[in-house]
């Protein structure tokens, strides 16, 4: 056989996968840990807003279940555990300086989930906000590190708090940077953004390259005090 006719019988190509060919993930339920705080509490009211199914998380469930009943939408308010155990997704939207030690008690809870870190290591001064750079690299790999069972992704991290939780704000305006190691679970996540009107996941790296973006946090604080904004981003030509 020639050259000509191997490469004549050899099996075609598949074409290239479309990268906004995006897994349906409505029938998904999404746990915030931290979903009374004002970027966990926003990010729940914009999902459940948009028809998927929430529960917030809290230590205590008391008051879960009080900031599920002001958001509306059908959003569930338990403990954290049973949030965690009750999901598919599980959104880490905690205080920094509690991130590790909640992630740790949960590890149970949290395995075989997918976890998506959206938590800033932050620091503040007289000069304003600067980014700290956790031990394991970033709060993403901190998770990964405490979540062994888990498969860890970050993604939301940019994202005004004041925006999200505005009734009166119908779109929010941003791209969302999703990290990852697999494909399928970025994928996940960035058809989760885009279940809130006017938001798009953009795939940004592996999980190596979450300290930077965790890091702008920093930077959009800064734009937002000068220009008194609610800044967000967009990824062009994309």
């Amino acid at each position: 056989m020639t050259s000509s006719d191997s490469a004549q019988n050899a099996p075609a190509k598949a074409p290239a996968k479309d990268p906004w060919d995006l897994p349906d993930v409505s029938g998904l339920v999404v746990g915030v840990l931290g979903g009374t705080g004002p970027q966990g509490k926003g990010l729940a009211y914009r999902l459940a807003k948009a028809g998927q199914k929430v529960i917030i998380g809290s230590r205590a469930a008391d008051r879960a279940q009080a900031a599920a009943e002001e958001l509306g939408h059908g959003v569930e308010g338990a403990d954290n555990a049973e949030t965690a155990r009750r999901s598919d997704i599980v959104i880490v939207a905690v205080p920094w300086d509690g991130h590790g030690k909640t992630l740790d008690a949960l590890r149970g809870e949290l395995a075989g989930k997918l976890v998506v870190d959206c938590v800033n290591p932050l620091g503040f001064d007289k000069k304003g906000a600067y980014a700290l750079k956790p031990e394991e690299g970033s709060a993403a790999e901190q998770a990964a590190a405490l979540l062994p069972d888990s498969r860890v992704a970050a993604a939301f991290h940019h994202l005004s708090a004041v925006l999200l939780q505005d009734p009166a704000i119908d779109e929010i305006d941003t791209d969302v940077m999703v990290l990852g190691e697999e494909r399928a679970d970025v994928e996940i996540v960035q058809a989760l953004a885009g279940r809130i009107p006017g938001m798009r996941g953009v795939f940004a790296g592996r999980l190596r390259n979450a300290h930077q973006v965790e890091a702008l946090v920093a930077n959009l604080i800064s734009v937002n005090r000068r220009y008194k904004a609610h800044a967000g981003l967009r990824v062009t030509d994309v």
